[in-house]
């Protein structure tokens, strides 16, 4: 019987586990974010890739740039206490939160315009006796 921690998976198997393409692992694998082992001819990832590639999917589900999650995953052994890992994470989810907010606003203002257009134009097809809803 495997332990556990010495579960390995092919690239089909990870892209599966993952629901994700074999191409998505593979573009992770040349960007440097992951490294997997070889078994012969074929790439064999650990639990700690795959805990690492999630790590990758969400970053990018949340907008952080590749350099950032690098930097991070670089992190992700150097400080067995984590703390310095943990305070990037905090600076950039931050950051995020923060540059996410101003796109809300500037999406607040475009929507409260186009609102505005909106009114505008059927109070002049109703002044012209015509149905706005056409």
């Amino acid at each position: 019987m495997t332990k556990l921690d010495d579960r390995f998976y092919t690239v089909p198997e990870l892209a599966a586990d993952l629901g994700i393409t074999p191409r998505t692992i593979r573009f992770y694998e040349q960007k440097g974010l992951v490294n997997p082992q070889r078994a012969g001819t074929t790439r064999v990832y650990t639990r700690q890739d795959r805990a690492k590639m999630l790590i990758i999917l969400r970053g990018k589900r949340l907008g952080f740039s590749l350099r950032e999650i690098a930097d991070y995953l670089d992190l992700y052994g150097a400080d067995p206490t984590q703390a310095e890992q943990i305070r990037m994470l905090l600076g950039q989810v931050r950051e995020r939160m923060s540059d996410l907010e101003e796109q809300r606003q500037a999406l607040d203002v475009t929507l409260d315009e186009l609102r505005e257009i909106e009114q505008q134009s059927i109070d002049a097809l109703k002044e012209k006796g015509l149905d706005p809803v056409s």
